[in-house]
């Protein structure tokens, strides 16, 4: 097996470290997240306190996708890389302190630094993927985006269940303890085996570079803000609140469906491109068709739900469905994103497209809380269909064919 593994292509080696990087630090980014939203109801947080929670990691994501593509063009990708995974380590300890020290001011701070981490950590691996692919291999280049973010989503459903795991077995703190430790240990083999290099621009990008001045990139942006706002005003407070505080499920109940959820829309992502084939139609038209299709699942959902049909029946087939849909379409978005990207310095149009991602998390994050403490799940989920809609019809405005993008 090391025998084989030796004898691999110097791009392949690097591709596999990256995954195993990206691997490791999205097991703990799920498994936070669903450990702050489990532990934070326990303590008595209203939804909308919660939310306010993920105010700071999605809103430094967004800062972090914006200048981590520029910063990862001047220094290379591996640096970029490596800062995230010690920011992820030191947020994780930030949370290991008794429950006293636990405000929300400071646990608000830990959250923009994980924030932080996991943006630097995404775009460096994104952006890095470009790099090793060689040029006009577009078939390639989609598998691999699909498998990396297929496989990482899955692997964040894993982490989704292991917070709740986590949370019953040892506790808040000490579950951070443990995930920080084996964090730790990865940041050093990085550190190790990565590309001093990767991703490094030929040229030294100036600041006001982060910001596009592509129009076609520019749609596709705004389409990928709409899709993720469209997923997470329900997934983020709405769903696991709705579980425990109406259908009584336990704390790792919620935690094995959320990680179901997300484990079947990695695996649907990363097998994409084995039955959504680029030649068949222009990427934006499959895009667009996709959108609406995700549209159309949201709406059936809320009609479901006013049916005579057990609630939490509709709710499990009903957003299983949803997140099949909704992982075709992030697949789609992601493999466009970096065919479109600058070969010199890629990590800078992959940084302002996952600005937008970010800041679609953001929206979704503070009105999953705000909409759902205000006016319910069906508000959440008719929120949802909206921007789903808009995401279809603003990447209909992009023409990205497997060599070249313009927009209209």
């Amino acid at each position: 097996m090391l025998a084989k593994l030796a004898a691999l292509p110097n791009e392949v080696k690097q591709y596999l470290l990256i995954t195993g990087n990206y691997w490791a630090f999205t097991l703990t980014d799920g498994a936070l997240r669903m450990l702050v939203v489990l532990y934070f109801h326990q303590l008595g947080y209203s939804p909308l306190a919660i939310a306010m929670l993920f105010l700071f990691y999605e809103f430094f994501g967004v800062v972090t996708n914006l200048i981590g593509g520029w910063l990862g063009a001047r220094i290379g990708l591996n640096r970029t890389m490596q800062a995230g995974l010690v920011m992820q380590v030191l947020a994780l300890a930030m949370l290991a302190l008794p429950d006293h020290y636990l405000t929300a001011a400071w646990v608000m701070a830990a959250q923009a630094l994980s924030g932080i981490a996991k943006d630097l950590n995404k775009m460096s691996a994104k952006s890095s993927i470009k790099t090793l692919v060689p040029k006009g291999q577009q078939g390639a280049l989609f598998k691999w985006v699909a498998i990396l973010t297929g496989s990482k989503n899955t692997l964040k459903g894993v982490g989704f269940f292991m917070g709740g795991a986590l949370l019953s077995v040892l506790g808040f703190q000490s579950a951070m303890i443990a995930m920080a430790s084996v964090l730790f240990v990865v940041v050093i083999a990085s550190q190790l085996l990565l590309k001093k290099d990767l991703g490094k621009a030929k040229y030294k990008p100036k600041f006001n570079d982060i910001f596009s001045k592509s129009a076609a990139l520019n749609y596709l942006s705004a389409a990928r803000l709409c899709l993720f706002a469209a997923r997470d005003v329900w997934f983020v407070v709405a769903i696991p609140v709705f579980f425990v505080s109406q259908l009584n499920w336990q704390h790792h109940e919620v935690g094995l469906f959320m990680a179901l959820w997300v484990i079947g829309y990695g695996i649907v992502q990363a097998i994409t491109p084995k039955w959504v084939k680029l030649s068949d139609k222009p990427v934006h038209a499959i895009a667009s068709k996709w959108g609406a299709i995700l549209t159309l699942t949201t709406l059936c959902l809320i009609f479901a739900l006013h049916s005579a049909l057990p609630i939490s029946t509709v709710l499990v087939v009903g957003l299983l469905i949803f997140g099949a849909v909704f992982a075709v379409n992030s697949a789609v978005h992601s493999y466009a994103v970096v065919a479109i990207a600058k070969e010199d310095g890629v990590s800078m149009d992959v940084g302002f497209y996952y600005m937008a991602n970010a800041m679609g998390r953001l929206i979704g994050t503070v009105f999953s809380g705000v909409v759902y403490q205000q006016y319910g799940l069906f508000a959440c989920l008719l929120a949802s269909s909206v921007l789903a809609a808009l995401a279809a019809i603003l990447v209909a405005k992009v023409k990205v064919t497997n060599e070249v993008a313009s927009a209209h």
